[in-house]
């Protein structure tokens, strides 16, 4: 099994050991992040998101010049980190998480890579932040790593709010690979196939569903 820097369930130990070792690695502040989140967080720890998808989030957010977005489940900050660091100069990032304890993580890490002056953290219910937004299409790019029984609801916000061609990304849309298994139906998996299942019948959108780290889907606005 790969290391909890790729965590991928999907890719031969050999194959995604060579990615790894293909890839930029982390910098010195994901490195810390995880170390302090392994350090005071041990049993939520995996819920970072993996080295390999901080690396393609900062890819994304800075190939498509995002001047705005939004990031729903903040936990220690690995991800917010790089997109902020992938922002386009003046751009700006939303953050909605509800633990002031597990974001702290990430607030001393945005300041130690001088990216703090681009993020905005509101500690607040996610559905609530999202719906206080302006209802014009805004957003360039958006990330949604949280409660997985929410996604549809987090989804029915942020889609009206993406510009066209605008993307989001959401996380763990795989489920260990049990969203192909017809014998688990626990709650976590039941959610994430409906919420599959209404981004491909949504006409609004275009999406591919990726096999990164515990499924990686790309919805963008058409």
């Amino acid at each position: 099994m790969p290391d909890a820097t790729t965590r991928s369930p999907f890719v031969d130990d050999a194959v995604a050991a060579y990615a790894a070792a293909h890839a930029t690695a982390a910098d010195p502040v994901q490195d810390q992040i995880r170390a302090a989140t392994s350090a005071r967080f041990a049993d939520w720890s995996m819920m970072q998101i993996g080295d390999d998808q901080a690396v393609l989030l900062e890819v994304v957010t800075r190939a498509m010049g995002v001047s705005f977005a939004v990031e729903v489940g903040t936990f220690t900050g690995s991800s917010s980190l790089a997109i902020a660091r992938g922002l386009a100069p003046g751009g700006r990032l939303l953050c909605c998480d509800i633990s002031e304890e597990w974001t702290a993580v990430a607030r001393q890490a945005w300041a130690d890579a001088g990216v703090a002056d681009r993020v905005e953290l509101r500690i607040a219910p996610a559905i609530e932040t999202l719906r206080s937004l302006p209802s014009d299409p805004a957003i360039d790019l958006a990330f949604l790593d949280a409660d997985k029984t929410a996604y549809t609801d987090y989804y029915d916000e942020l889609v009206p709010r993406l510009r066209a061609g605008g993307l989001l990304l959401v996380d763990n849309t795989l489920q260990q690979g049990r969203v192909a298994d017809p014998t688990a139906d626990d709650t976590n998996v039941v959610a994430i196939r409906a919420f599959n299942d209404k981004v491909l019948a949504d006409d609004r959108v275009r999406s591919t569903l990726l096999p990164v780290g515990d499924g990686l889907t790309f919805v963008q606005k058409r």
